[in-house]
């Protein structure tokens, strides 16, 4: 939830942790899959309410990320090896 939606008594109480930053990218996921579904059945008006929502909650995490410390070391990424690279539109790469 953004910071603009938190009563300014309640402001740097919450506590953030790896929970609740997880429950929020799962809820993310859920409103985009939401929003995609609404907006290939032509229903563009019911995707406001969920955009608001999803707009709400990527402001609330950039005003965490933001406020974290710069001292974590970065998530370093793997490039994946072919044998674990799935398949992609069900059809399988071959040489």
């Amino acid at each position: 939830m953004s910071i603009v939606f938190v009563p300014k008594k309640l402001r740097g109480k919450a506590k953030i942790n790896q929970e609740t930053i997880q429950r929020l990218l799962d809820e993310n996921d859920q409103l985009i899959r939401c929003i995609t579904e609404y907006m290939q059945k032509g229903r563009a008006v019911e995707c406001v309410q969920y955009q608001q929502i999803l707009h709400r909650n990527i402001v609330y995490l950039a005003t965490i990320a933001d406020a974290s410390p710069d001292d974590t070391p970065p998530i370093t990424s793997c490039s994946p090896s072919k044998a674990s690279t799935p398949a992609l539109n069900g059809h399988e790469e071959t040489q």
